[in-house]
């Protein structure tokens, strides 16, 4: 298996940067170290609450969305939340590790790894207008006139993936593999560098299948980057629930129940345009989540051997 990790060299450096920056980047409603009344309290530790969001999407499209729960988020609680889209997912992990994210928004195998690294704990995730929670697949998709049926017609071709430790961008579409009694070395993996842009090297013709997951899959065809016509999907996995968000696990009891209680009690309009990257449709308030709710992204890792090491 041929891999291009060409993130993954700058990820401790990355995480560095994040490391020092994180104390300086404000984008919450009051100045950061203070309160809004201006004193600390439980629920707004050292003054300010910081936030990190994986960059699963264009961060420039992220950003407004997340801008606004985090809003809404600051006033629930009367303490400015400081809002952070970070480089790659180990910079996350590693953030909320050494005490930089008091909040953090992680894929579900991102999650299994800041649980055992950084204690984090669930709190919620996006809900759909039943209140239920949502979920969204993995896929593997090809040219509608390629030769490839199945992820056994794989052997002899390119695959690009989108980024080291996603769970629908390179987790799932591995286990495909090997569940398919293939090995990896059978398939040439690289890795994009990202969903979308996974999805930019299957349209650009630069590789013969390339994972696209629902999420991604929604988002290019509402922006009309993507044709489903001209390509068809050759594997779909099981349902994935959706990204928790989640705290870490150092930060006081009564911080967590207040910060849960905001983010339940937020209105569907705080979260509709995030869940719009999240093809949540139609979108709903956030639901409360727990560890179990993803125990089968545990299993998943230790099924395929996964440790911190390849997020």
């Amino acid at each position: 298996m041929h891999r291009s990790r060409t993130g993954q060299a700058t990820s401790v450096l990355a995480a560095a940067l994040l490391l020092g920056a994180l104390s300086a980047c404000s984008t919450g409603t009051a100045d950061a170290g203070t309160s809004t009344d201006g004193a600390e309290s439980a629920t707004c530790p050292n003054g300010a609450i910081r936030f990190g969001i994986e960059p699963y999407e264009d961060p420039a499209k992220l950003e407004p969305a997340y801008q606004h729960l985090a809003d809404a988020l600051s006033e629930k609680l009367d303490c400015p939340v400081e809002l952070t889209i970070v480089e790659d997912y180990s910079a996350e992990v590693l953030a909320m590790e050494n005490g930089k994210l008091e909040l953090a928004q992680f894929g579900p195998l991102g999650f299994v790894f800041a649980s055992e690294r950084a204690d984090a704990e669930p709190l919620a995730s996006f809900g759909l207008a039943d209140g239920s929670l949502s979920s969204y697949t993995a896929g593997i998709w090809v040219p509608v006139d390629s030769p490839i049926q199945s992820i056994e017609d794989l052997p002899g071709h390119s695959l690009a993936l989108g980024s080291t430790g996603s769970t629908s961008g390179d987790a799932l579409p591995r286990f495909a593999i090997l569940d398919a009694g293939l090995a990896e070395t059978d398939v040439e993996i690289t890795y994009a560098g990202g969903h979308p842009e996974a999805l930019l090297a299957l349209t650009n013709g630069q590789v013969d299948a390339a994972q696209i997951n629902s999420q991604t899959l929604a988002t290019a065809e509402r922006e009309g980057t993507f044709d489903s016509s001209t390509f068809r999907q050759v594997w779909e996995s099981d349902p994935i629930p959706n990204d928790p968000i989640t705290v870490a696990g150092s930060q006081s009891q009564e911080f967590k129940d207040a910060v849960r209680e905001a983010l339940l009690t937020l209105d569907t309009a705080d979260v509709e345009a995030i869940g719009a990257f999240l093809d949540v449709d139609p979108a709903g308030p956030l639901v409360e989540v727990d560890v179990d709710t993803y125990q089968p992204l545990f299993d998943l890792a230790k099924t395929l051997k996964l440790t911190a090491d390849d997020v």
